[in-house]
């Protein structure tokens, strides 16, 4: 596999991306998320990047208002897939390309959305450095990340990657200029077999077993064990 220089696999998506697929669509039920973007960053009219855009769930959400949309992943499978979802809108353009090393001029974007694309922690001033070459003055960027210090989640988070620090992702980032957003978003399933597939391709097998037995035992059989609520930060810059 021909992959960019200082690509950093992915965990979930890379080796599931037909559950992931089932993730993307459990994500954000009642469209906090997705409202918070457009209030951060609007993006009617404008130039979009998606960094790390994997098979370009989101691409066209974008591709709906936005002047152009272009996704920009490091996985060539993953960016084939963008490729063929997005076929048939003209306005979208997927590209493989890091954080570090965006394959965009300068100043050719408005608006940037990282989702849960993992390089903006301390020592990924790279990608940082990339953000303030492409993006034009008066643009955004925004990265929607994990919350681990609350939420429902954000408990299996902090038991699954206890070597996350949420503390120093958020000295780094707000020493970079960035804001933080929270967002309480949240899970929401058809089936519980979709909720334990995702479950299992987000943490390790003594995570996802631990996890899931209480969450099973505290809801039963009820409609509510399909929801899990789930907190996320959304880290803001503008340029």
């Amino acid at each position: 596999m021909d992959l960019p220089p200082g690509t950093r696999p992915s965990p979930n998506i890379w080796h599931h991306t037909a559950t992931y697929e089932i993730e993307n669509r459990a994500v954000d039920p009642d469209g906090r998320l997705w409202s918070t973007l457009a209030d951060l960053a609007h993006w009617d009219g404008r130039d979009v990047l998606d960094l790390g855009c994997g098979t370009g769930f989101h691409l066209p959400r974008f591709a709906e208002t936005a002047r152009s949309v272009v996704g920009v992943e490091p996985h060539p499978d993953l960016a084939a897939l963008a490729r063929r979802r997005t076929r048939r809108l003209s306005s979208v353009t997927v590209r493989q390309g890091t954080a570090q090393s965006v394959p965009l001029p300068d100043a050719s974007v408005d608006v940037v959305h990282a989702r849960w694309a993992y390089f903006f922690g301390p020592g990924c001033e790279p990608g940082l450095a990339e953000l303030a070459r492409v993006v034009r003055r008066g643009g955004v960027a925004t990265v929607v990340d994990n919350d681990p210090t609350r939420s429902t989640f954000g408990g299996w988070f902090r038991r699954g990657y206890p070597e996350v620090d949420p503390d120093a992702v958020e000295r780094f980032r707000s020493q970079h200029g960035w804001t933080r957003n929270p967002v309480d978003m949240g899970w929401r399933f058809t089936s519980r077999a979709d909720l334990e597939a995702v479950v299992r391709i987000e943490f390790d097998a003594a995570t996802a077993d631990a996890v899931l037995a209480e969450h099973w035992a505290h809801h039963g059989d009820s409609p509510s064990g399909l929801e899990v609520d789930y907190a996320v930060n959304v880290w803001s810059r503008a340029f």
